[in-house]
């Protein structure tokens, strides 16, 4: 499929709810609102009663914030209903924000698009739609969000959308969910496949999200993802399978730096694009360790470009053939 197709697919399909999700709560209405930037805004128990209040979604110029371009906060804080504590997947979706935001829910950064001053990118133009950790939501209780905005020039803020929070139940029931904050780094160095290599100047990156919405909106070429997650138990089984959902074009995947994936980059073809194949790597339980890293080398020939699409995580080998069969029915 042309590349170019392709993204405005994508973008269409990014604007709609699938129907097999459910709406927890909408997040439309008032939210408390102030101009200006301060780190501790994303705190949950920062004291934001003197904040006015503002409408969510509509542009802050319609709101009464007539010409204002730069930083600015709001925050809601809601409870959470213990009827969706079955479910196994939650995320938020806050529509189209003008121009970048970073998004704290219980004070933890979950995702960000764009990128903030003094290398400021835009990212008005896409779908935000981010992942909640089951284990940072408290349950009948207040939760709070609070979204960090900047705006450059004309309309901003949370412009339109729809804002709420869903919940599903993935089809695959991952013993390791990787969706949410990757370290990010441009370029290429075969170090970076190290689990020792230090990755902590890296950026943040949501995975998954094509990094053109994240502050590389140009880049072509290679890139790195990396990621360190721990284990209280090794699964009890010989084989279990890493799925790293869609990368545009081509990866390169080393898992406690052992390269998992079918090749390296170099030995594939590069005119026959992979963008559109599931990747999912079949590997021994032995490889697994109390403390992990998985590192990702990417290679983007133009487009779209990085981890772009789910599901994106470690399955039981059982699970994963289960999933299959139950899917080609």
């Amino acid at each position: 499929m042309n590349k170019i197709i392709r993204v405005i697919l994508l973008y269409f399909a990014a604007t709609f709810i699938s129907y097999s999700q459910i709406k927890v709560l909408s997040l439309a209405g008032e939210w408390k609102f102030e101009i200006g930037d301060n780190v501790n805004w994303s705190k949950p128990d920062f004291n934001d009663n003197n904040w006015n209040k503002i409408k969510v979604p509509a542009a802050w110029e319609d709101e009464g914030y007539y010409g204002y371009d730069g930083f600015a906060w709001y925050r809601q804080t809601f409870y959470f209903p213990s009827t969706y504590q079955s479910f196994n997947s939650f995320f938020i979706s806050l529509g189209y924000i003008d121009d970048v935001d970073e998004v704290y829910f219980n004070g933890k950064l979950i995702g960000f698009s764009g990128k903030m001053p003094p290398r400021y990118e835009t990212a008005y133009n896409a779908q935000r739609k981010y992942y909640l950790q089951k284990d940072l939501i408290i349950f009948n209780q207040k939760n709070n969000i609070a979204i960090r905005v900047y705006d450059s020039q004309l309309a901003g803020g949370i412009v339109s959308g729809n804002i709420g929070i869903y919940a599903e139940n993935q089809s695959l029931p991952f013993l390791v969910d990787f969706r949410g904050l990757w370290r990010f780094k441009t370029g290429d160095n075969m170090q970076y496949k190290s689990p020792d290599f230090n990755d902590s100047k890296w950026n943040n990156i949501v995975v998954p999200k094509a990094w053109e919405d994240q502050g590389y909106r140009n880049w072509d070429g290679y890139g790195w993802y990396r990621k360190t997650f721990y284990l209280n138990n090794i699964p009890n089984t010989k084989i279990v399978v890493i799925v790293l959902g869609k990368i545009d074009d081509f990866d390169e995947v080393y898992l406690n730096g052992v390269l998992i994936s079918n090749k390296k980059i170099e030995n594939y073809d590069l005119s026959q694009t992979k963008y559109n194949e599931l990747r999912a790597y079949y590997v021994s339980s032995t490889l697994l360790k109390g403390k992990n890293t998985i590192a990702i080398r990417v290679l983007d020939t133009g487009g779209v470009g990085g981890i772009y699409e789910g599901p994106v995580g470690i399955v039981s080998l059982k699970d994963f053939v289960n999933y299959w069969k139950n899917k080609n029915k």
